[in-house]
This record gives structure tokens, sequence and C-alpha cells, in this order.
């Protein structure tokens, strides 16, 4: 009440020419510039180039302070004759406007409103002149003058224009000519063309009238302008036009490289500033544009080529290995996707064959084994609560007895299963949740099928895992996505920097993994980098994880839906783009293998029966020796490899089925050469390669012997029974479902 009386007073002083106008009136140009709000957050990268734009205010469409060059001739001619064609010859107050508007009114006729552009800008910065559901009252029209005049001594015209613009209330929730533009026509100001123009400046008069009325009003603009340059203006396009745009809203509420980032750094800022507080119009990010760019077409890319696979979705992220910074972080595949609002980097995923070397690198620092140890790649029956375990490569391919470096570049399944049975799954777990993967369950849960990735993790948690290994085995948690000052993180040691150095070199060896993907392989750069790939249960998952001197980088590919891919594999699927960004990173940058720490030692080693070839291989202190060989299966002494029984293993268990008749139920006993000899229960069998037994009930020892009655291998088995019937099928092995966990 105080200002309108002061509005008034104001009014008769200026109208009486002797009042001075308060200096705190209204705000300066630069003010109301600077404090422009905005109902969306620009999201920004580490240099400060714009990354995505997010609407965060639900209650307004406000865009960016539009300068006037910003804005095309079009509207601009067709706002100020529409709405105030003296506007570059009055003072603030059209007199000439006010005297036909009086006069109008008194004989009841039609005639443009008196109120400038000037004056309505002063009612748009001032709350006390906002107008009211029956208009505005006569003190706040005085004081619309009083303000208009005011204004127009302190500001340039062009700047009352463009102040005008960016403030004005156009239609339902939009504000500001950005907003109008992006939101009707999906473009910027400066792109409005003549149609468009016409029917801005007719939504500035009736900003929520009908389209009928809308067309028609910005006809009338159109013919007015046309009638003062003397042509003509034909006003179909435009009111086809106006029913379009009024329909549609084209402005999306997010905009960007990184809509998934952005959610995330938003989430932090609340976090930071408290869920009342504003959100400011910039919030800097660590992400690193260019990258965050090229990780999103290599993705896209990789996934066009899929085309027919069954596989939509594909996620990103780019660690910086010393500080913990996301660099890249690419949720989806965009339109790709059906579920492109899914963020691939913080869904829970089976990780597959990634998780193997943490165990190996688990085993390696407890002494169980080292890179050049030897384990069987051999089919086998492993008893659990559940039944039989049997475990299968990705090629259900075997290769004999390996050292624990190619059985971990090879990503061979049978020997990262026999390796957990060493650590065992609750040990192994307990590892996992060190390094901060979301474990949901318990070690004894999963059993044997945690060496093969039958838990969930995410790529983010997984990717800063393998940062641990990047980092020789001292962990931190990513870094806030939220740039800013923040105090540095040591981290703490979690995996023995040895076991972690020797992991890494054995990952960066093209030679052991060739067995596996061949000597050719993408996973094979130019310069270092250590990597793993892993496809989870029937193709669900495929992932390519691995690091260089400076980054870490982790692809996953597959579906959001969980829907099985394909015939897609860690190279087919996640490794391209995994490659891809390595090489971009490392255009012009080296990336070096890292220095051994202390207490790695290396030696050369040789394999006995000409398993591998001789190399110089690294080994935790005190666990190096020089020979490697393979010695009787009952005493472990080096000496000449002996004939193995592979099938049936030890521990199997078999069912008589009493619905098929006896004779056509045999029981296949393999070995690994032919010449040898069978005995069941401590008599004679068979005699070769392979022989067949109808088994009977009980508990049977099963020996391999050679000419001279020396037992070469034994297992035992189990044979469980019941009555037989007239009907039966072939003995049967109760055994649990395999996990698959591929290369």
């Amino acid at each position: 009440m105080r200002r309108r009386a002061l509005l008034v007073g104001v009014l008769v002083g200026v109208l009486s020419g002797g009042f001075a106008l308060p200096a705190w009136a209204l705000p300066g140009f630069a003010e109301v510039k600077a404090a422009h709000p905005t109902s969306e957050t620009r999201f920004l990268d580490r240099h400060g180039e714009l990354l995505q734009r997010q609407r965060t205010d639900p209650t307004v469409r406000q865009g960016a302070w539009v300068t006037l060059p910003e804005v095309s001739p079009a509207l601009r001619g067709a706002l100020v004759y529409s709405e105030d064609q003296r506007f570059y010859e009055h003072s603030g107050v059209d007199w000439q406007a006010v005297a036909a508007a009086a006069w109008g009114n008194l004989w009841n006729t039609r005639t443009r409103g008196a109120s400038t552009l000037t004056m309505q800008l002063a009612g748009l910065l001032d709350g006390d002149l906002k107008a009211g559901a029956q208009g505005r009252s006569w003190t706040q029209k005085a004081g619309q003058a009083v303000w208009a005049q005011w204004l127009e001594t302190r500001w340039r015209k062009d700047q009352i224009l463009e102040a005008y613009l960016n403030r004005v209330p156009f239609r339902s929730e939009i504000v500001g000519i950005d907003a109008l533009s992006r939101s009707l026509f999906g473009k910027a100001p400066h792109g409005l063309d003549a149609d468009e123009a016409a029917i801005t400046a007719a939504l500035v008069r009736a900003p929520n009238a009908a389209p009928e009325r809308v067309a028609e009003r910005a006809c009338e603009v159109q013919q007015a302008m046309a009638r003062a340059q003397g042509s003509k203006a034909d006003c179909l396009s435009v009111r086809l036009l106006t029913g379009t745009v009024l329909r549609d809203r084209r402005w999306a509420t997010s905009e960007g490289d990184a809509p998934h980032a952005a959610r995330r750094v938003l989430a932090e800022w609340r976090q930071q500033a408290g869920s009342q507080a504003m959100v400011p119009a910039q919030i800097r990010t660590t992400i690193w544009a260019p990258l965050q760019r090229e990780a999103q077409t290599l993705l896209q890319r990789q996934l066009r080529s899929l085309l027919g696979r069954r596989v939509e979705d594909g996620a990103v992220v780019v660690l910086d290995n010393a500080s913990g910074e996301v660099l890249a972080w690419v949720g989806s595949s965009g339109l790709l996707s059906q579920a492109a609002e899914v963020d691939g980097v913080t869904a829970l995923r089976q990780p597959g064959s990634t998780l193997k070397p943490f165990l190996y690198a688990q085993a390696i620092a407890e002494k169980r084994l080292s890179a050049a140890s030897l384990i069987e790649d051999a089919p086998t029956h492993i008893p659990t609560a559940g039944g039989l375990y049997i475990p299968q490569n990705y090629d259900h391919n075997f290769r004999g007895w390996v050292s624990v470096r190619t059985a971990l570049a090879s990503s061979l399944n049978i020997p990262a299963v026999r390796t957990l049975a060493m650590v065992s799954p609750e040990d192994f777990a307990a590892q996992l949740v060190r390094l901060d993967l979301p474990l949901r369950q318990s070690g004894d849960y999963y059993g044997l099928g945690l060496a093969l990735g039958s838990a969930e993790v995410t790529l983010l948690s997984l990717s800063n895992a393998y940062r641990t290994l990047a980092n020789q085995g001292r962990h931190a948690p990513v870094a806030p996505l939220l740039a800013g000052p923040r105090a540095a993180v040591r981290g703490e040691t979690v995996l023995d920097p040895g076991a972690a150095f020797i992991v890494g070199d054995i990952l960066s060896d093209a030679n052991a993994r060739a067995a596996t993907f061949g000597t050719d392989s993408l996973l094979a750069t130019r310069f270092w980098t250590a990597v793993k790939t892993g496809t989870s249960k029937d193709m669900r998952d495929n992932w390519a994880v691995g690091w260089s001197q400076r980054y870490t980088v982790g692809v996953w590919v597959g579906n959001a839906s969980g829907a099985p891919m394909g015939d897609v594999s860690g190279t087919t699927g996640a490794a391209p783009v995994w490659a891809g960004l390595m090489r971009w990173l490392h255009e012009r940058q080296p990336s070096r293998a890292p220095a051994p720490p202390a207490g790695v030692v290396a030696q050369t080693v040789r394999f006995g029966q000409q398993l591998e070839p001789a190399r110089r291989e690294w080994f935790v202190a005190g666990t190096a020796q020089p020979v490697f060989a393979l010695g009787p299966a009952d005493d472990g002494v080096q000496g000449d490899p002996r004939p193995r029984i592979v099938s049936p293993t030890t521990g199997t268990i078999l069912a008589i089925d009493p619905d098929i008749p006896p004779a056509h139920q045999r029981l296949s006993l393999k070995a690994e050469a032919a010449d040898v000899r069978w005995r069941l229960d401590g008599k004679p069998l068979g005699k070769g390669k392979e022989v067949q037994w109808m088994p009977w009930p009980g508990k049977h020892q099963i020996e391999l012997v050679n000419a001279r009655g020396e037992v070469l291998d034994r297992v035992r088995i189990e044979v469980r029974g019941a009555g037989v019937r007239t009907r039966t099928a072939p003995a049967r092995t109760r055994a649990a479902p395999p996990v698959a966990g591929t290369s």
C-alpha cells in the first residue's frame, strides 16, 4: 500500500513536472539480465562446454536470456507493430494512444490499448503492478506510467525491447521468447520467419486464446504490416501453422549429450545444497565433452552394426585412474533403445567372466597360485548341496593342463571354478565387497558360480574395481560428478599390490589370450593396456573393462529388459567400443606398463612335457620356482604325465531309472588315452579310451591302469536305484545346471 501511495504521488509529480523519480525504483538493465530466472539448468563439462540442458523448475518453462540481435528481425517488427507502433518515438507513455483510448471509451468504440511495451515491461518487473483477476487497477496503471517514464530515462530502447522479450509471458507456462520459440517452433529465436513472428505477436495479446482466435489475430498482424508496406498478406499458411504449433510441444525437457550424467549430478548437488535449494542456472561437471560424444558415437555405431542380433542397449563409463573422476558417462544408446531412460551405468547386471581377475589376484596374494601354476582345464563334476555343478568353457573345448596366465588371459571357466574352490566362495565374496561391488547375497549363496559372474554388479562399481587393479590394489570411491574443490583421497589397499600387478600383466599379454581370442584380437592395442571381457548366462550381458596407464574404460552391451542377445560375445559386442575409446584417448598420449611394486620378482620358468613355452614370469616373493611340470595324480612328484579319467568324476551320483530296462542303461567311462585298462571295484572291466558299463546300486571305485597293472587314476562314484519296471531311461547324473560365465 505504501508503494502504491508513493506511485500516485510520483505520478502527480511527473504530470506536474515537479517530482524527481527515486533512484531505487526499479533495477537496472544489467541487474535484470544477471538475475534472469530460468526453468532449466545447463550442465557444463570440465572445461565449461555445454553438455546437457535439463528442466529443473516444473512450474514454469523459461529459457536462457536472449540478446536482441539473437531475435529475428521479423519478430521484432511484428511485436512492435502489434503492441506499440510508436515505441521508438514516445518516452514511455504514448499520450496519443492514451487520448485515443479515452475517446474510444467515451464513445464506446474499439481502439488499440494505450499500454506501451515500456509500461508492460514495468508491470513485469514490479510485482505490485501485476494484473489481478479483474485486470489492473487505476493505481497500478498509473504506476506503470510512472515506472515506464523512469525506465526510458535510464534504459536504451534496445534494452527495453530485449528485456521485454525475455520476460513476457506467453501461452500456458511459457515465459520469454527463448522458451516460446523452442517449445512451439522447435528452433532458436533468430530463426523465426514471418508466419511464426505473427503468431508470437498474437500470443502476447491473448496468450491462452483458442487456436482459431490466435490465428485470426496473427492474420490481422500480417495484414496490417502488409498494408503498411503496400502489399497483401496470404493468411492461409499462418492459419494452418497456428493449429499445429499450439497443439505440439517441441522443446524437450532434456536435451544434450549426457542426460543420465546430468541426473546424477543434479542428485549430488541437491544432496549437497539441500532438496529445497534453488537449482542454479549452470552446474559444472567432471565430464569431458569431446570424450563423452566419442563414447556415444562409438556405442551407437557398434549397436547399429549388431542389428539383427537382438541387442539395442549399451553403456560406457571412463574414469581417471589417479583422481577417480568420471570423464564419460553414457547411460544408454539413446534413440536406439526402447528404454533410453534406464541408466546402464548404475543398473545391476551379471558380470560374467569380468570377476575372474579379482579371484586370481586373491589366490596369488594368498600364495595358493602363481602366474605359472598349472591348473587342469578338463570336464569336471563338482559335488554341491544341490547336486553336481558342471561348468563349461565358452567354446565347449578343453585345453588340458594350462598355466594361470593362460587360464585368466584366455578366460577359461573350469580353471576359474577350481581356483574358487581353493579360495572359497565366502572369502571371495568378502574380497568383492571390499572392492565396493554390491553383492546382495553371501558367497555361499552364489557358490562356485561366483567365479563365473553369477552375482550382479553395476558398470560403475565394476569399472572402479578395475581402477583398483590399475592402482595396484589401492581402492578409493569414484569421485562425485559435480566438479569443484575436494580433498585428495588416497584410498586403502584392499588387494595385494604384487598380485594386482601380476594380474594386470596377464591381462595385457596378447600371447596368453591367443588360445581363445587369437593373435589379432581387438583387445591387443599398440600401447599398453590390460583388459578383460565377459558374457553372462544366456548372453544377456556383454562386457569389456580394462585400463591404460591413465584411464579405466568400462563398456556394457545388452538389453535393458534383460532379454538375451543373439550370438554376441565379449569381442563382438563391447570390445570394439572399448578398443575405439582407448585408441581415441591415446592418439597423442602414450601409455606405458607400470613398474613392478616391492615384493614382486621375475624369474625364467620352463614347463615340463612342453605344456607351454619357457618364459620370464612374475611372482609374489616366496612363490617363484624354475620348473612347472605334472606328476602322478597320487603323489604330485614331477614326472611324465599320466592318462586321466575324463568321465565320470569323483563324487558323481547316478540314479537308475525304474521306467527303463536295465540293459538300456549304460554309463560311458572315458579316459585321455587309448592304451589303458579299466577296473571296477578291483575287477577287470574293459580296455581302451572308452568303455560302457551297466551300473548297479552301490558305491563303486573305478580305476584306470596300465599294462603292468599300475593305477594311473581312480574315481569313486555312487549308483542309486529302485525296483526295475518294464520301461526305463538311461542312468542320469543329478547335476545342477551350469552357470555360463564366458569370455
